[in-house]
């Protein structure tokens, strides 16, 4: 089968890894527009489930990431001058352009066929089998059919900013900071050795009031530095211009697609769904995507066949992830309902903040009802684990008692 994957980020990468890794026969290119090396982002996170299936799909690929990653296993929260941290699952960090730089090594070592600053014309589509639109949020190849696809974008209210920063941090990092237009946040968390990622968000009048809106770049990272100089430890914050001279702030916007493939072309990625950054499960759903598109490949033959069932598996996948995206995003444009609470009470409704009930339950009452529940299920734990033990107790003693 002849491939063509148009955009060149993880989940293009990886679907050609995994399309010659099942048969090296198939005649696979990969088309990026950009040059080599060249790369929007700081670093991406993703947890222990997805390694686990990178190793079962490719072990090479999977190994190399993991040693290039960094890991985490607390979360700390900084609300003014009080801070709270808990332990929590072990989240790992790697840099997007080191992800990128080994997914291209392995998908040439395989036979792929990588070809960068290519354009791909919506128009005159590549000659192949299959054409795989991994070209982003912003597709241009799923916006020629924009109606067909049924693409929808709805826009979040907040604004946000993407920075690295040279401050390591040690843990999953969110700092929520007070000032005379409201309240700014940030999420830190460490993709080297060297450096993190930081994203900062607002809501759009507290950009307004603090001028960031309109502030040049060099102007903008200064009064971030001094707002959230208490994590940061003196280290600067790094920008990204924005190509066109324009605000880096940015709009999340939620894309959703009546379907996700008409005749040979396909949606992969972000090119067919988003889901909020505040979840951290972009990178990983695109790479979950090239894995059952592969998979669908592999078991049909049939290639309508097949992408109906891509499309339908994931589909179904991305129910729960989509919902919690959309409750994330909302916590945190209802930040002054959750903020004045107790640091240890606010930092545990952060982690409930994918809850569909806690919007409509009073904050203080649902932390003591999600309190409630967890004892409950340390007693069913603890029951279920004595229970066992018990019995064998019993046993032993009637044993010895016939004896």
């Amino acid at each position: 089968m002849k491939v063509a994957c148009v955009g060149g980020g993880p989940a293009g990468l990886y679907l050609s890894i995994l399309l010659k890794r099942q048969d090296p026969s198939h005649d696979v290119t990969v088309h990026e527009r950009n040059p080599e090396g060249s790369t929007y982002g700081w670093g991406v996170t993703y947890w222990q489930g997805l390694l686990d299936k990178l190793r079962a799909c490719d072990p090479e690929s999977a190994e190399a990431i993991e040693e290039h990653s960094v890991r985490w296993n607390e979360g700390v929260a900084h609300v003014g001058d009080l801070a709270t941290r808990q332990p929590g699952d072990e989240g790992h960090g790697i840099g997007r352009h080191k992800l990128l730089e080994l997914l291209a090594a392995r998908a040439r070592a395989l036979g792929v066929r990588l070809e960068f600053e290519s354009e791909v014309s919506a128009d005159d589509l590549p000659d192949a089998d299959l054409v795989v639109a991994g070209d982003g949020v912003h597709s241009a190849l799923r916006s020629r059919h924009a109606e067909e696809f049924g693409a929808a974008l709805t826009p979040g209210r907040n604004r946000y900013v993407w920075l690295g920063t040279t401050k390591v941090f040690d843990s999953f990092t969110f700092a929520f900071v007070e000032t005379e237009h409201g309240w700014i946040w940030c999420y830190g968390y460490p993709f080297s050795s060297e450096q993190s990622t930081c994203v900062i968000e607002c809501a759009p009048e507290t950009l307004a009031g603090l001028g960031l809106d309109r502030a040049s770049e060099a102007d903008s990272l200064a009064a971030l530095e001094k707002l959230f100089a208490h994590i940061l430890d003196g280290r600067p914050l790094i920008g990204r211009a924005a190509s066109d001279g324009g605000s880096p702030w940015l709009t999340f916007r939620t894309l959703t697609n009546r379907t996700w493939h008409r005749d040979r072309l396909v949606l992969l990625g972000d090119a067919a769904h988003t889901t909020h950054y505040s979840i951290g499960a972009g990178t990983t759903l695109a790479l979950e995507d090239a894995i059952a598109l592969a998979e669908a490949l592999r078991e049909s033959t049939d290639l309508p066949q097949a992408l109906a069932r891509y499309e339908r598996e994931r589909r179904s996948a991305l129910l729960s992830l989509q919902s919690a995206a959309r409750y994330s995003a909302q916590w945190y444009e209802n930040l002054t309902r959750y903020i004045h609470l107790p640091p240890e009470q606010m930092f545990a409704l952060l982690g409930q903040r994918h809850s569909p009930l806690l919007p409509y339950v009073p904050p203080q009452l649902y932390y003591r009802l999600d309190r409630a529940a967890g004892r409950l299920e340390v007693l069913r734990r603890f029951k279920r684990w004595l229970g066992p033990k018990l019995a064998r107790g019993a046993h032993a003693r009637a044993l010895s008692a016939r004896e």
